[in-house]
């Protein structure tokens, strides 16, 4: 640890030069705007507001809505054109009521329609939104009608107010139509929000400080909203516009989307069919400091395999009360421009990735990012090939960002050091011990390979680097570039490329990307079985092709990476692989009256091939489904494929030489199989207190790897013909064959099951339990190669907005491991947090992890007891 200090302590000064740089070149920018004349302009004269209702100054008015008096003031603003936002004089009290006068003062919108079932049609209740803003916040307030009775509204935390009502705001403040703000309020006025960016879809990893409250009323609710402009980045002034969506959910009428603007379903895209608004003029341009320390206490108990009393099983030993501070923080440069630094952040996951099926798994799988650092401002990052996966940086020492728009300029810098790859954990570090002591009493004594990684490797950081640009060229159209570093002893990763994005028409749409990367590594020698260290240099490509129209959809989609292409700050899942697919769907129009209100088919057809030319494999999957009233969809699919796997993707490649030295069984270096799979699927959430799911596949002729799984060994003929020899020696008292035989896939029939239940009794408490289950049996020996049965239940218990308490369960019978999470925690605004929680890790009815022995019972792995607490402390300049 020691050690370790001077070397933050270098890696700190090495970045605060290049930061300090990039404050003063942007700062004097600014400055040089201002004396051209080119920042947005400060006028004196406030513009006239929209609509005019005499004042009231000594009492609060009921602003009423427009709908039941349709020839009464306030008249709702017009959608064809910018919209003007009066300047309100006097804030409101955000308390949810709307009964300030100043509300009588602000923009009002109104004749919303339903876009879903329905297509730009009456809605089934009307809604109202009112907009004003100040010198420091935006204003937004809504009014709904609604029978009570029918309002779905719970007690949620933020950012899990989906299954409720809810009304929604895009803001577009760059009226660029690439990317908006979303915000969503339900009618308790709790928060979610996040960003859509178009190619993309949503992210919800944002957090904006803001203010809502929300009541309940006898023909509906009201929602308030204060939104500080330093929450956001924009560009505003004379003249200037921001694209302007406004949503409404209905959720027990077949969820029954409303907008302010009317949805053209022919058209492709979304911001680029917003209204705006204008007037944003005589903003208070602050500079915003968040510093945001955390400290986290936390006692761990793990088990080892270095007993005191010699016992090859090991044993269980707590490793004491351990604190851990950490801090992150935030310099708003300018309105469009963040800077972001963190030292030693604590991410101790408060919520777990959910358990997956990894039996039979050829493949890595993605697990999506869900640490705040590395969430703000994700979507720079983002690209078709995944160029940037941030789970790749696993334990950062330090870290910093520099995100943001200059223009049609969009930027990101992104550096990590990234402890992970050199932190050992205690077994490994004191096996290490060990071998050092056995080279002192020994001096003769050779230290093996994986002692060898471990002092090399062990207390060394990885150094981590992104940086992306991305150009707008026009109203619909952009260019990027991308370039990763990672750096690690032995280990050197670099990549570069460019993207882009096109609308060629208003219904089509096309992307790219090529990477060119090059490593200094270990590559697997499939010929020699060895994994040489060498350069290696691969290229990757995307292309991407979509159409929309009101009823007919397809995109087509071709992508590869070469043999030695890799992203080492990034996520691939297969090399030397090439993929042409497409997918068609055809939709009827809706009509929310009939007993189904839509039909849906669709096509997806794929094939793949390696850079020789070769077969990979080949798919084609057909589904119908029926939207039906009360949230219900019914839907079945048949799918014909070809898998075709090669032993050099598995391990060592026979030879002329050594002509049965591959990684399969016997004298084919392939195998194939053709594939047919029917499904059926239904999907309900009938009331405000259940939804439901359920998945039931059968598939014939779906490859087994012969890999074993868990208390599932193999079940190939080359290894049940090796067992039995072994059985039958170990009979006759004769020596066991100690080479098993390679890996011989063969195919065979899948089930597989996936179900989920949720259920919420009342307002506060829910509880979700999800089931899934894949079984294989193979078609040559007739026996089950495994059944893994995945469990995971969930509870959620929300005594305020602010406070809550959640248990979770996961099971797996392939990993025989039982892991509960319980935490309680306090979060009253993005930032600020308290959590105190306990994980546990324990086998049932499993194996010893060092002599592989069956043990009864719970045996608990690690189990881990924290506090974490965290203050946001805001600072404007």
């Amino acid at each position: 640890m020691k050690s370790l200090i001077p070397e933050l302590i270098k890696k700190v000064f090495i970045l605060l030069p290049v930061f300090i740089l990039s404050a003063a070149l942007i700062n004097a920018q600014n400055n040089a705007n201002a004396a051209t004349g080119n920042v947005a302009a400060q006028p004196s004269v406030t513009p006239a507001p929209v609509t005019v209702q005499p004042k009231t100054e000594t009492q609060s008015t009921v602003v009423e809505m427009n709908v039941d008096t349709p020839n009464s003031l306030p008249r709702y603003v017009a959608k064809d054109g910018a919209v003007r936002i009066p300047r309100l004089e006097t804030p409101p009290v955000i308390d949810g009521q709307i009964n300030d006068a100043t509300w009588l003062n602000a923009a009002v919108f109104g004749d919303f329609l339903q876009t879903s079932p329905g297509d730009n049609v009456k809605p089934t209740h009307p809604t109202e939104f009112m907009l004003g803003y100040d010198a420091k916040n935006l204003y937004m307030a809504f009014r709904v009608k609604q029978d009570r009775n029918t309002v779905r509204a719970t007690v949620a935390r933020r950012d899990n107010i989906f299954n409720d009502d809810y009304v929604l705001v895009h803001l577009d403040t760059f009226n660029d139509q690439r990317q908006a703000y979303l915000l969503f309020f339900n009618p308790l006025g709790i928060q979610a929000d996040g960003t859509f960016t178009e190619g993309r879809g949503e992210d919800y990893s944002v957090d904006i400080i803001m203010e809502s409250k929300g009541v309940l009323t006898e023909d509906g609710f009201t929602i308030e909203v204060a939104i500080p402009f330093k929450s956001l980045r924009y560009e505003a002034g004379k003249n200037k516009q921001w694209g302007l969506h406004i949503n409404r959910r209905v959720k027990y009428n077949n969820n029954e989307y409303n907008s302010w603007m009317p949805t053209n379903r022919s058209i492709s895209g979304w911001l680029n069919q917003a209204g705006h608004i204008t007037g944003l003029e005589d903003i208070s341009t602050t500079r915003q400091l968040e510093i945001n320390p955390s400290f986290t206490v936390s006692e761990s108990g793990r088990r080892t395999r270095y007993s005191f009393d010699g016992n090859p099983a090991g044993r269980f030993v707590n490793d004491g009360i351990k604190g851990e501070f950490g801090m992150t923080a935030k310099f708003s440069l300018t309105p469009t421009t963040t800077l972001d630094f963190a030292y030693n952040p604590d991410f101790a996951q408060v919520e777990a990735d959910a358990p997956v099926t990894t039996a039979n798994q050829r493949f890595p799988i993605f697990f999506a990012e869900k640490r705040p650092f590395f969430l703000e401002r994700i979507d720079i990052f983002q690209s078709g090939l995944n160029v940037v996966n941030t789970r790749a940086i696993v334990d950062p020492d330090i870290a910093a960002k520099l995100t943001g728009r200059r223009g049609k300029n969009t930027f990101g810098f992104l550096y990590a050091s990234d402890n992970a790859p050199g932190n050992y954990s205690k077994d490994e570090r004191e096996e290490l011990l060990g071998c050092q002591n056995q080279r002192l009493n020994n001096p003769n004594y050779v230290f093996t390979s994986r002692c060898r990684n471990f002092e090399r490797y062990v207390n060394k950081n990885a150094d981590i680097g992104v940086l992306r640009i991305k150009r707008d060229i026009g109203r619909q159209h952009n260019l990027g570039f991308f370039a990763t570093t990672y750096n690690f002893p032995d280990r050197h990763n670099n990549t570069a490329g460019f993207d882009g994005r096109f609308r060629l028409s208003p219904k089509t749409v096309t992307e790219f990307q090529v990477m060119g990367t090059t490593t200094r590594g270990r590559f697997d020698d499939p010929d020699t079985g060895t994994s040489p260290y060498r350069t290696g240099n691969g290229v990757g490509y995307r292309i991407f092709l979509e159409r929309s129209d009101r009823n007919l959809y397809m995109n087509y989609l071709a992508t590869g990476r070469s043999r030695d292409y890799r992203t080492d700050v990034g996520f691939s899942s297969r090399y030397d692989t090439n993929y042409l697919g497409s997918f068609i769907q055809y939709q009827t129009d809706r009509d929310a009256k009939k007993s189904i209100i839509y039909k849906r088919i669709n096509n997806s057809t794929n094939i793949s091939y390696d850079w020789k030319g070769r077969s990979q494999g080949f798919q084609s999957n057909t589904q119908g489904m029926l939207a039906l009233q009360r949230q219900t969809f019914v839907g079945a699919g048949v799918e014909l494929g070809y898998e075709r796997v090669f032993e050099h993707e598995f391990g060592r490649r026979r030879t002329m030489f050594n002509p049965l030295r591959g990684s399969f069984f016997g004298n084919d270096s392939e195998r194939s199989s053709h594939r047919r799979e029917i499904y059926g699927f239904v999907e309900t959430s009938p009331t405000k207190q259940l939804f439901a799911l359920l998945v039931l596949s059968y598939s014939k002729g779906n490859l087994d790897y012969d890999f074993g799984a868990g208390p599932y060994q193999r079940v190939s003929p080359a290894y049940l013909d090796f067992s039995a020899e072994n059985q039958r020696r170990r009979s006759l008292g004769l020596p066991l064959l100690t080479e098993t035989p390679a890996l011989d896939p063969g195919a065979g029939d899948q089930f597989y099951l996936e179900s989920s239940l949720r259920y919420q009794p009342t307002a506060a408490w829910q509880a979700q339990f999800n089931y899934t289950r894949t079984k294989l049996t193979r078609h040559d020996t007739d026996r089950v190669a495994f059944d893994d049965n995945v469990f995971s239940f969930r509870s959620t218990y929300q005594f305020t907005r602010d406070i809550f308490a959640r248990l979770r369960l996961d099971y797996s019978n392939i990993s025989m491991r039982v892991r509960p999470q319980f935490v309680v925690g306090w979060t009253p605004s993005p930032g600020t947090a308290l959590y105190a929680g306990y994980n546990d890790d324990f086998n049932y009815n499993g194996r010893n992890p060092y002599t592989r022995n069956l043990e009864p019972g719970f045996q608990s792995n690690g189990r881990t007891f924290f506090i974490k607490a965290s203050y946001l402390f805001r600072k404007s300049f």
